[in-house]
C-alpha cells in the first residue's frame, strides 16, 4: 500500500503498536548516547565522581543544542503528515527542505556562540572549582559536533512523521552501537577520559546524521530532499517554528531548570547534591524518551487523519496513546519507588553518594506515576497542530510553576535540599491537572467541528 495512504485505513491499534514499537526503541537506544558516557565516567579510577558531575553539568548546554533540533523536527513534522493527509505533497517537500537549511544556520550559530561562551555557560550551569576542568574538557569537543545532532536528531523526525518508524530507529541504533564501542577505546584504551568520551560522541552522531540526510535525500522516502526546496520561505518556516515552540521550551528550559536546581543544591548540599542531581536527571531522561517514543509513533497517525479530516481515528489514536502513556509512567514509577538504589549504582558506587542519591530519588520522582496524562495531551496538542495551547503549558510546567518552587519551597522546610527536589512533584502535579482539564475541553470541540465538516461536505 502506498505509504502516504496506510496512515488513514490501517486498524489504529495495529498501526500504533507497529510505528510506537521503533520509535520507543530509538529512544531508549537514544539515551545510551548519554547514559553510557556517564556510566563509563562515573567508573573511571579516583576521579569519578568528580568527572561524572563535570560532565552533567555540560547537561544543560547538550539540551540547548538539541532542542533547537527540536524546534525545527518536532514543529515541522506534524506539518509534514499534515500536508500528506491533505494530498498536499509540494508542500510537504518544502516544509522539509526549509527545516533542513535552517538546522544548518542553527548549527553553525550554535557552535560559534559555544566555543566562545561554554566555559563561562558551564560556570553559571553549576560547575564548581572542582569539576570545571572536567565539564569544559568535555564541551570543547562536543561542541564541534552540533551539525550533526542537528541533523541526526532534528532531520529524522521526518523520517518518522513519514510512517518509517523502523528507518529512524535504525539512525539512532547505528549510533548509539558505534559510541558504546567507542567509549571505552577512547576513555580507558587511549587514556582520553572526558574527552574520548566527547569525541565518541560527535563520531557516532556524524555517522547518524549521515545515514538520516541518505535516505531524506534517497529513492525509498515518500517525501524528499530537494535541491529546489532549500531557498528559505518565511511564509512556509514561521508556522513550523510556531508549532516546534512548545518542545522547543519543554526542552530548553531544561537547561534553566538546571542551573536552578544546580545551584540551589550546591548551596544547601555541596557537590554530592549536584551529583546526586545529575543522576536524577539522567533517570529522568530514561522516563521521558520512551513517552516521546510513543508519542512520535501516534503523531504521523493523528496528524495525518486530522489533515484528512477523519474524527474518529484521531479519537482513537489520542486515548490508545493516552493508555500506553499512563502504563508506561505507572509502572516505571513503581520500580522507581521500590529500587531507587538499583538506578543510582548504575551511574556510580561511592557509599555517600548513593544513600543521598537513592532518598532524593524517592522524593524527586513522587508523583511521576501520572506525568503519561501529561505528554500524551501536549504531545497530541502540537500533533494537530495546535501552537498556542502546547507553547502555554510547556510554559505553565517549568517556568511557571517549577522554578518559582525551588527557591520558595525552602523557605518552608528544616531541610532545605528536600525542598527542592520536592518542587518537581509539586509542579507535576499541577501542571497535569491543568493540562488534562484543557485538553479535555479543545479536544472534544476538535473532534465536534471535524464531524460537523464533513457532514457539510456529505450534503453539499
Amino acid at each position: 500500500m502506498d505509504n502516504k495512504e496506510f496512515l488513514g485505513t490501517e486498524k489504529i491499534s495495529r498501526l500504533l503498536f507497529r510505528l510506537a514499537l521503533p520509535s520507543v526503541v530509538a529512544q531508549l537506544v537514544n539515551l545510551l548516547y548519554n547514559m553510557v558516557d556517564r556510566i563509563y565516567i562515573g567508573h573511571m579510577a579516583e576521579v569519578g565522581s568528580l568527572a561524572l558531575t563535570g560532565v552533567g553539568v555540560c547537561m544543560p548546554v547538550i539540551m540547548i543544542v538539541s532542542a533547537f533540533a527540536v524546534l525545527v523536527g518536532m514543529g515541522g513534522a506534524p506539518q509534514v503528515s499534515i500536508c500528506m493527509g491533505r494530498k498536499e505533497h509540494d508542500k510537504a517537500e518544502k516544509i522539509m527542505g526549509n527545516c533542513f537549511v535552517f538546522l544548518i544556520c542553527i548549527s553553525a550559530v550554535l557552535t560559534v556562540l559555544l566555543r566562545i561562551f561554554g566555559d563561562r555557560l558551564l560556570l553559571i550551569f553549576g560547575a564548581s572549582e572542582n569539576t570545571i576542568g572536567y565539564a569544559s574538557a568535555y564541551m570543547k569537543i562536543y561542541v564541534m559536533g552540533t551539525i550533526f545532532v542537528q541533523m541526526a536528531l532534528g532531520m529524522n523526525m521526518f523520517i518518522t512523521c513519514q510512517g518509517f518508524t523502523k528507518i529512524s530507529m535504525l539512525s539512532v541504533l547505528i549510533g548509539a552501537v558505534l559510541n558504546i564501542i567507542l567509549d571505552p577505546v577512547f576513555i580507558f584504551g587511549l587514556d582520553m577520559g572526558v574527552r574520548g568520551a566527547a569525541l565518541a560522541t560527535i563520531i557516532s552522531q556524524a555517522v547518524s546524521s549521515v545515514w538520516v540526510v541518505s535516505f531524506l535525500a534517497g529513492k525509498k522516502t515518500g517525501i524528499k530532499l530537494k535541491k529546489k526546496n532549500f531557498k528559505l520561505d518565511m511564509k512556509i518556516l514561521l508556522p513550523c517554528l510556531a508549532l516546534g515552540v512548545s518542545p522547543f521550551i519543554m526542552q530548553s528550559t531544561e537547561s534553566i531548570l538546571n542551573i536552578c536546581f544546580n545551584s540551589s543544591l550546591l548551596k544547601y548540599g555541596g557537590d554530592v547534591a549536584v551529583g546526586a542531581m545529575t543522576i536524577l536527571s539522567t533517570v529522568m531522561q530514561f522516563s521521558m524518551l520512551p513517552l516521546q517514543g510513543l508519542t512520535q509513533g501516534a503523531q504521523p497517525i493523528t496528524s495525518y487523519n486530522y489533515g484528512a479530516g477523519n474524527a474518529e481515528r484521531v479519537k482513537q489514536s489520542f486515548f490508545l496513546l493516552l493508555k500506553a502513556c499512563l502504563i508506561y509512567s505507572m509502572a516505571l514509577w513503581i520500580l522507581i519507588q521500590l529500587f531507587p538504589t538499583r538506578f543510582v549504582m548504575l551511574f556510580n558506587s561511592e557509599p555517600q553518594l548513593v544513600e543521598y542519591a537513592s532518598w532524593a530519588m524517592r522524593i524527586y520522582f513522587a508523583v511521576s506515576g501520572i506525568f503519561g496524562i501529561q505528554i500524551a495531551c501536549q504531545q497530541t496538542f502540537i500533533a494537530i497542530g495546535n501552537a498556542k495551547t502546547s507553547v502555554f503549558l510547556a510554559v505553565l510546567r517549568k517556568i511557571i510553576l517549577l522554578i518559582p518552587l525551588i527557591y520558595i519551597l525552602p523557605n518552608f522546610f528544616a531541610d532545605k535540599a528536600m525542598a527542592v527536589y520536592l518542587a518537581e512533584p509539586v509542579a507535576d502535579t499541577v501542571a497535569v491537572i491543568t493540562t488534562a482539564t484543557l485538553f479535555y475541553r479543545y479536544f472534544s470541540k476538535t473532534l465536534k467541528k471535524m464531524r460537523e465538516n464533513n457532514a457539510e461536505g456529505e450534503t453539499a
